[in-house]
């Protein structure tokens, strides 16, 4: 039975993003008996995964549904109310922020941001199919012992494809770099050569995704058939709600935050893959921890309640 309740439109803490990031905040947050609402803009990353044997407690694997499931209830069962919709937009009144949110202004003291990233998938036929069957793939540090020995490709426009087709020989010897895009952003040729990568320039057209193969038609005429693709292609940080209230981003567009979670701007904190390069969700759970503690102490400093 739930414990407490937020009031839809004054909670006291507002969390963006309902992944797992969002969603472990949420819990921490309504355990210490803060009023807490959670934004669910539908479709975390999380929700790719078809089945994760680099979460832990679970040996045997679950999947990302499955993942996604568990959180929610855990945060629910504690008080946290999740709400399905987006952020539009979100700015500051006073000392409170205001969002909007379904055609209404959600006021709140403090915001955590757990917007994580978009991936640039492939532009395949079938992509989010095969993604679903692992056969397109977006994470080696998540999946890449189930490459073990496999013929496997990566798709890169830039160097970022050598450094992962290079990461991925840890699994295998049997790499392929397909490089999509211009000649001249590939700069690493001498690494492929020496890592015994072999790399095939190909335009994304010549790449085919054939039932339970993957397939590449280089320039030259070679036809070549992969167990298995990843994509190099990159991502992008949903971080467009902080940069419009002035929070500081790094180079790659992530958010600049703290030891605690803290963004540039007081009472904006945040957690998960919009502010880390390691898109894990073992990392993205541990910041949100951090964050929430971090938010509700803030919070009862505020209110006098802190003992020094």
């Amino acid at each position: 039975m739930p414990v407490s309740a937020s009031h839809p439109d004054a909670p006291e803490i507002l969390v963006i993003g309902a992944g797992p990031a969002g969603l472990t905040a949420a819990t921490y947050l309504a355990r210490f008996r803060r009023q807490v609402l959670v934004a669910d803009g539908g479709s975390p990353r999380a929700c790719w995964i078809p089945l994760s044997h680099n979460m832990p407690g679970f040996p045997h694997g679950i999947t990302g549904d499955a993942i996604l499931r568990r959180m929610t209830e855990q945060a629910q069962e504690y008080g946290a109310t999740i709400e399905p919709g987006a952020v539009g937009s979100l700015h500051r009144d006073g000392d409170r922020f205001v969002a909007r949110l379904n055609g209404r202004e959600v006021r709140t003291r403090a915001v955590l941001l757990a917007t994580g990233v978009v991936d640039h998938h492939p532009d395949l036929p079938g992509v989010e199919r095969a993604i679903e069957r692992a056969q397109v793939r977006i994470c080696p540090i998540c999946d890449g012992y189930e490459a073990t020995d496999k013929a496997v490709a990566v798709i890169g426009c830039d160097d970022t494809g050598v450094r992962e087709a290079s990461f991925l020989r840890t699994y295998s010897r049997r790499v392929t770099l397909i490089h999509v895009g211009p000649p001249e952003a590939l700069t690493a040729n001498g690494e492929l050569d020496r890592l015994g990568i072999e790399l095939i320039r190909a335009p994304i057209d010549n790449v085919r995704l054939d039932g339970d193969r993957v397939t590449a038609l280089g320039w030259n005429g070679t036809f070549r058939a992969f167990d298995l693709v990843y994509s190099a292609l990159g991502t992008s940080p949903n971080a467009q709600l902080a940069g419009g209230l002035g929070a500081a981003v790094g180079e790659d567009g992530r958010l600049v935050v703290d030891g605690h979670q803290r963004t540039s701007v007081p009472g904006l904190y945040a957690a998960g893959d919009v502010v880390r390069g390691l898109n894990q969700i073992a990392v993205a759970t541990a910041e949100a921890a951090i964050g929430a503690t971090a938010m509700h102490n803030d919070l009862r400093e505020a209110d006098g309640l802190v003992v020094r």
